[in-house]
């Protein structure tokens, strides 16, 4: 392994140590609650129907444009992505994650987040037709991101890289459909 590779690692494996060891007991079930809550991209759906039915026209093709975000997403994070990346998930019991943060463990790989990833399309599909909407569902989307190593179930950099990925992935899905119309 490259040495700067070694060094990063070392880097992400010490704050996730540090989030997991630091007492936060206002947080944890709220962290908790909101990470489950964006399983299979709940949040974004609910997001989604909220602007379809409120915002008309241009409501219904932010909707569209962030739903398929996250379906160009999930499928490169989850199809093409995971599996190259083989990173184990974090071990919350050997890290002292307490209890009430923890979330059921997925069995897929750590790297990227698939959660930060979808969130973060999400956020960014329909920024690129409600910009203003954008601020919110991307600070909801940090939140999520954030949840993920609070919980236990991904280190830091799993979740910098989905969010990442999942912005660029938007990017270029959003303007795919822009293209087609």
């Amino acid at each position: 392994m490259l040495s700067w590779l070694r060094d990063a690692e070392r880097i992400d494996v010490a704050i996730y140590a540090a989030i997991a060891t630091t007492p936060t007991p206002a947080l944890d079930r709220a962290m908790s609650r909101l990470s489950q809550a964006a399983d299979y991209s709940r949040l974004s759906l609910a997001s989604a129907g909220i602007l379809a039915a409120t915002r008309g026209q241009r409501g219904r093709r932010a909707a569209i444009s962030g739903l398929a975000s996250i379906g160009v997403t999930a499928t490169v994070v989850n199809v093409a992505i995971k599996p190259l990346g083989r990173r184990r998930r974090p071990d919350p019991t050997e890290s002292q994650v307490p209890l009430a943060r923890q979330v059921p463990m997925p069995t897929s790989t750590s790297f990227p987040s698939g959660h930060s990833a979808s969130a973060f399309a999400f956020a960014t599909g329909v920024g690129q037709v409600l910009p203003r909407e954008a601020l919110p569902l991307r600070a909801l989307a940090a939140a999520v991101a954030y949840s993920r190593v609070h919980t236990g179930v991904h280190y830091p950099g799993d979740v910098i890289a989905g969010s990442l990925l999942g912005t660029a992935l938007a990017q270029l899905t959003a303007h795919a459909l822009d293209r087609r119309r």
